[in-house]
């Protein structure tokens, strides 16, 4: 019990919120020891890809594009917590890039958006955030806002290494949405800031890749 309120203690200290004003309660925590149950997946290529459970890690090794739907819609402010690793031990989608993810997303035109093929294009038409790092063979790192009429821009964009990706790296990611603030940190070094004026208030997250080798664990969503 102790070591739970520390946590949340500085999560909230690490946000910037007045612990006196704001708590963090855990809406859902997945360590895959269930298998998939939480998850929907979309695979480009699904016959030259997998996805298995690795010493209680989820492993997806994907040879085309792919993502992962947390299958319960997300609302209001909340922070998403997971550690993942790129995996780069000379197997055959084992390339350092792509350590991506789609928050908030929405399809106006469908409540159901697990109607997609894992193509990258496939999601033009959805409302989303988007984190790419270490995008087009760890080349590049951009945040964008997707808007359902195919716009998607860059609102940020790293190129120097300190914000790119190593292989074999186990990194711990935090995505917080709150009143419209939209931060993203990796190993707790923040990436990017938004103060959105016409935030998006729900949806979906997935991860999301293209021929990547990666492992995920300790996923957790809040309440913020």
């Amino acid at each position: 019990m102790k070591k739970t309120l520390c946590f949340l203690f500085l999560i909230i200290s690490f946000l910037g919120f007045s612990q006196s004003k704001t708590t963090a309660r855990l809406l859902y925590a997945d360590d895959f020891k269930n298998g998939l149950r939480n998850w929907t997946t979309e695979f480009e290529e699904p016959a030259t890809s997998s996805i298995q459970l690795v010493d209680s890690k989820l492993d997806v090794s994907t040879s085309m594009g792919a993502t992962l739907w947390f299958n319960k819609k997300l609302s209001g402010n909340i922070l998403i917590t997971f550690n993942v690793k790129v995996i780069d031990a000379g197997g055959p989608n084992d390339r350092v890039s792509d350590l991506n993810a789609f928050w908030m997303a929405t399809d106006p035109a469908n409540e159901n958006i697990f109607k997609r093929d894992g193509k990258f294009n496939s999601y033009d038409n959805l409302n989303l955030y988007y984190a790419g790092v270490g995008g087009h063979y760890n080349k590049f790192t951009r945040f964008r806002k997707y808007h359902s009429d195919g716009t998607k821009p860059v609102l940020k964009e790293y190129t120097d290494e300190a914000h790119l990706l190593k292989g074999d790296t186990e990194y711990s990611i935090k995505i917080s949405v709150n009143r419209g603030r939209v931060q993203y940190f990796r190993n707790d070094i923040l990436f990017w800031d938004f103060q959105d004026e016409t935030p998006y208030t729900e949806g979906y997250f997935g991860f999301r890749t293209t021929i990547s080798h990666q492992q995920f664990s300790n996923f957790r969503v809040f309440r913020l």
